[in-house]
C-alpha cells in the first residue's frame, strides 16, 4: 500500500498499484511493534502492546499486561501492508483480530508459524514469527497520516487525512480533495504554522487542537532524527479520553543512514526479506528479483536497465535486475551467479558487460569458477565488449563450457529469449 501510495504524492495522486512485484528496497522495513515501541520512546501516544512469539509468551503476557481486559488486539507481524484483509494459507481469514481474552490464546496460536498472503505478499505469502498483542481502545475517529520524501519539494511531506482506515488508497483515488499535503522546509523544519495545517487536514473531533500539534511535531522530529525514508500511520486515531494516538506503526529508514543508526538496524529481520536479496546486499550486489525467465547480470544500472527493455522487446521477461558495477571481484561474479541459478523460474541467463573500469577476464573467470560451483542447468548467452575483451573471450573458450555468445546486445537478447524457450 505505502510505496505505491506515496510514490505518486508529487503527481497528486494516492492510488496505489494493485499489483504485487518483488522489489529490492534501499531501505530498512521494521515491524509494527518495533515502530510502535520507537515512537513511544520519542513521546507519541501509542496503544499498550507486546509482541510475542508462542503460546506461552500468549499466557504470561495476558497475566501480567492485561489482566483485566475484556478485549484484546492480535496483530499478526509480517513484512508487508493489507494484513488485516489478508488470508492465511491455513484457512484462517484475516491477519488482525478484536477477540474476547479468552480467546487470544487460540487466536494468536493459530497465526504463529502460518504463512500470512496479502495483496503485497504475492502468493507465496510470509511467515508470521510474532503476533503483537495491544490494548483495544476506544476510538471514536479514525484518520490518515503519513510523512515521506518528496521530490518535487526536495523535502520531506506531510500527507493527513480526516478518513482513514484499510480503504485509504480508494479513497484517494475517488476523493484526492480531501488528501492534505503539507511540504516542510528542510533549513526551517516543521513550524507551529505547519503543523496546524497538518491537524486542520485530519479534522480532529474530540482530540485536544494544541495538544494534537505537538503530536505531529514529534512525528517529525522522529522522522527526522531516525533517518525515516517513511512514516505512516493508518490509522491515527481519537480516543474516548480525547487524546490523538498512532494505533498503527509503519517505519522505514534509509540504509545509508546505517552507520549511524546501529540501534534501529539492528531491529532488521532478514527473515522477512527476499533470501536472494539478503545474498545479494551480502555480496554487495544490486539485485532486485522480478517474475521473468531470463536472469540477468550487467555492469552498470544504465545498461541493467537497457537489457531488461531489449529482452522485453524481443518478447522474453526479466528475472531480476542485477548490477554487479564497475569494480566487481571474481568472487562476485561467482555470488552472482549463485543467486541467478537460485531461482527455479530462470529457464536462461544473459551475461551482458561492457567493460570500462569492469574488466572482461574478471568476469569470464568468475563464470567459469562458477560453472565448477554451480551446476548450470540452464543456457548461458554472454556478450563481452570493452577491457580485456580477448582475454575474456579465450578463458570461457578454453573452458570447455557450453556457452551461447552474441556479437551485440540486439543479438544476445535475442538468442537468451529464444533460449529460455527451448
Amino acid at each position: 500500500m505505502v510505496r505505491g501510495l506515496l510514490g505518486k504524492l508529487a503527481r497528486g495522486s494516492l492510488s496505489v498499484a494493485g499489483k504485487w512485484q518483488q522489489q529490492q528496497l534501499r531501505r530498512l522495513n521494521i515491524h509494527e511493534y518495533q515502530g510502535a515501541e520507537l515512537m513511544s520512546k520519542h513521546g507519541i501516544n501509542v496503544p499498550r502492546g507486546v509482541a510475542v512469539g508462542s503460546v506461552d509468551e500468549v499466557k504470561k503476557v495476558l497475566q501480567e499486561v492485561f489482566p483485566n481486559h475484556s478485549e484484546v488486539v492480535v496483530k499478526s507481524q509480517i513484512l508487508a501492508g493489507g494484513r488485516g484483509l489478508g488470508t492465511f494459507k491455513s484457512g484462517l481469514q484475516g491477519g488482525v483480530h478484536i477477540v474476547k481474552a479468552d480467546q487470544v490464546e487460540d487466536i494468536a496460536g493459530k497465526m504463529l508459524g502460518q504463512i500470512l498472503v496479502t495483496k503485497q505478499t504475492g502468493p507465496q505469502g510470509k511467515i508470521v514469527s510474532k503476533v503483537y498483542l495491544a490494548e483495544k481502545l476506544s476510538l471514536v475517529n479514525e484518520m490518515y497520516f503519513a510523512i515521506t520524501l518528496d521530490r518535487i519539494s526536495a523535502g520531506p511531506i506531510i500527507i493527513a487525512c480526516k478518513k482513514g482506515g484499510t480503504s485509504i488508497e480508494d479513497l484517494a483515488e475517488k476523493h484526492p480533495e480531501l488528501i492534505v499535503k503539507v511540504p516542510i522546509d528542510v533549513f526551517t523544519g516543521i513550524t507551529d504554522e505547519d503543523a496546524a495545517k497538518v491537524v486542520d487536514g485530519l479534522s480532529p473531533k474530540v482530540a485536544d487542537r494544541n495538544a494534537s500539534i505537538e503530536q505531529v511535531k514529534k512525528l517529525y522530529e522522529l522522522f527526522c532524527k531516525c533517518d525515516c525514508t517513511l512514516l505512516e500511520i493508518n490509522p491515527i486515531a481519537e480516543t474516548s479520553d480525547n487524546q490523538l494516538v498512532a494505533a498503527d506503526a509503519k517505519l522505514n529508514f534509509d540504509d545509508n543512514a546505517a552507520f549511524r543508526q546501529k540501534e534501529i538496524f539492528a531491529l532488521r529481520d532478514p527473515t522477512q526479506e527476499d533470501p536472494r536479496e539478503v545474498a545479494a546486499a551480502k555480496a554487495d550486489l544490486n539485485y532486485i528479483g522480478l517474475d521473468g525467465e531470463i536472469g540477468c547480470m550487467v555492469n552498470g544500472a544504465g545498461l541493467a536497465m537497457a537489457t531488461m527493455d531489449i529482452i522485453k522487446l524481443h518478447g522474453g521477461t526479466p528475472a531480476n535486475f542485477l548490477d554487479v558495477g564497475g569494480n566487481a571481484s571474481e568472487g562476485q561474479v561467482v555470488e552472482a551467479f549463485k543467486i541467478l541459478t537460485s531461482d527455479d523460474k530462470v529457464k536462461a541467463i544473459l551475461v551482458n558487460i561492457f567493460g570500462g573500469i569492469m574488466k572482461c577476464d574478471v568476469i569470464a573467470s568468475g563464470i567459469v569458477n562458477a560453472a565448477k560451483q554451480v551446476q548450470l542447468k540452464v543456457p548461458v548467452v554472454v556478450r563481452l565488449e570493452g577491457t580485456n575483451v580477448d582475454q575474456g573471450k579465450r578463458i570461457l573458450k578454453e573452458s570447455g563450457m557450453t556457452l551461447i555468445t552474441a556479437e551485440d546486445l540486439d543479438d544476445a537478447a535475442e538468442k537468451a529469449v529464444k533460449a529460455s524457450a527451448s
